[in-house]
């Protein structure tokens, strides 16, 4: 049986840990991969590390964050994308293991695993294990328990694999869009996990195959001092809760029964991000609107 080609994907701005986000690629197991560079770096540092290593593919790219970011998921030509961000790690079996659990269910579309979190000496800082087991869950429970918890389970990028036809079935408008709220300066990830999974399963791998780097030197969207849009990190879940009842994830009294959680978010938050008090007005407008008398 042939073995499906994986595009591990790579959009990259940051140098300074590049070469060992590039070397995990290069060091899988897996034995059919093409890795694909996306380099928006301003000098020529990641040009000239990809260099050294033959059969990288480099393409320069002019488009900055989440564009890049776009630019090289849909250049991949594999039938599944593997993104790796430009600081982070992926373990030796990562690809592997990942590619033998989408394939175990006919309708596996997105495939995460347990993650740790590593500083700049690549020492370990915490575990992230959202789950006990390997299984699966809908694309639907899923997005539930995103929104309905209010966080991210999944991770980052670099720890998920997806089919490449739902990619371009959702097409690059609307990756980062679930019903009528754009996500891209936010939760941008979360946005994508839910479409990537939607309509099929998503399969949980209880192993440690990814490492995300926090370097709070780096210019970094996970960096509150670089990224001027952090605070839609946290508004955008006020709208994740929205638009998952409109698209029927989650039911009218769970949309009523998270407001405490919603309005505790928003005092702790609202003196810190601008960005909580329109959020947290468009979550009560619809929340006004579901318990008007009709």
């Amino acid at each position: 049986m042939s073995l499906p080609k994986v595009s591990i994907v790579i959009p990259s701005y940051k140098p300074a840990h590049f070469e060992q986000s590039l070397r995990s690629a290069i060091g899988q197991t897996y034995p059919n991969i093409e890795i694909l560079v996306s380099d928006n770096c301003p000098t020529e540092e990641i040009r000239d590390t990809c260099a050294r290593f033959p059969g990288v593919i480099y393409q320069r790219n002019s488009a900055i964050r989440e564009q890049n970011v776009l630019a090289s998921f849909y250049s991949g030509k594999g039938e599944y994308i593997k993104p790796l961000f430009d600081d982070d790690i992926l373990h030796p079996f990562c690809v592997e293991r990942m590619v033998a659990a989408a394939r175990s269910q006919a309708d596996v579309q997105l495939v995460f695993s347990a993650s740790q979190v590593i500083d700049v000496d690549n020492q370990r800082t915490e575990t992230r294990r959202p789950y006990e087991v390997s299984g699966s869950l809908s694309g639907r429970d899923l997005q539930r328990s995103m929104a309905l918890g209010m966080r991210n389970f999944v991770g980052e990028f670099s720890t998920i694999l997806f089919r490449r036809d739902t990619l371009w079935n959702i097409g690059w408008r609307d990756l980062f869009r679930i019903g009528d709220h754009d996500f891209t300066l936010g939760l941008a990830d979360v946005a994508a996990f839910c479409n990537l999974a939607r309509g099929g399963n998503a399969f949980y791998i209880d192993e440690e195959l990814s490492y995300f780097r926090r370097d709070q030197r780096l210019q970094s969207n996970s960096n509150i001092s670089a990224n001027p849009n952090f605070g839609f990190c946290f508004s955008d879940y006020f709208d994740l809760l929205r638009v998952s009842y409109q698209g029927g994830e989650i039911s009218a009294e769970e949309l009523a029964g998270v407001q405490p959680a919603v309005l505790a978010a928003y005092h702790q938050l609202k003196d810190v991000f601008a960005q909580m008090e329109p959020a947290r007005d468009r979550y009560l407008r619809d929340l006004d609107k579901l318990q008007a008398p009709r």
